[in-house]
């Protein structure tokens, strides 16, 4: 069974998931890019992998979309993205593992909602830092 730890941006709450993901999806729907301030959410999930909070439980905070399905956790402090179940899955952002992803995505979803700036990027530089 595969452990995997992970925090929030200040580090103070930390977590640490047991038992294997099912699958990684790039989520371009308009509450994702919402709520990550990004082109997509990047979230795993589980059906069978368990939670524990390792530290800063009392600082996880959730938010529910009013008549949606659409949810997120985050730390009451730095608002970074945290672990939450939803329904009988766990959904666990992305980037807030600090241990490496054990996975490669499995599917871009919801992408007819892309942001229009989100395309053809390939004619766009990459730098490694930003540049001078």
């Amino acid at each position: 069974m595969n452990k995997h730890l992970g925090s929030c941006l200040c580090g103070q709450v930390r977590f640490e998931i047991e038992g294997d993901f099912d699958r990684f999806y790039f989520c371009h729907c308009q509450r994702c890019r919402k709520g990550t301030g990004s082109a997509h959410g990047a979230n795993l999930f589980s059906a069978s992998a368990r939670l524990t909070w390792l530290a800063g439980q009392d600082k996880v905070s959730k938010y529910q979309v009013p008549d949606s399905r659409h949810s997120r956790a985050f730390c009451s402090d730095c608002g970074g993205a945290l672990p939450r179940e939803h329904r009988t899955m766990l959904v666990v952002p992305a980037g807030s593992l600090d241990t490496d992803v054990p996975t490669q995505p499995t599917a871009h979803i919801f992408i007819a909602s892309r942001a229009n700036w989100d395309r053809n990027l390939e004619s766009v530089p990459a730098f490694e830092q930003l540049p001078s």
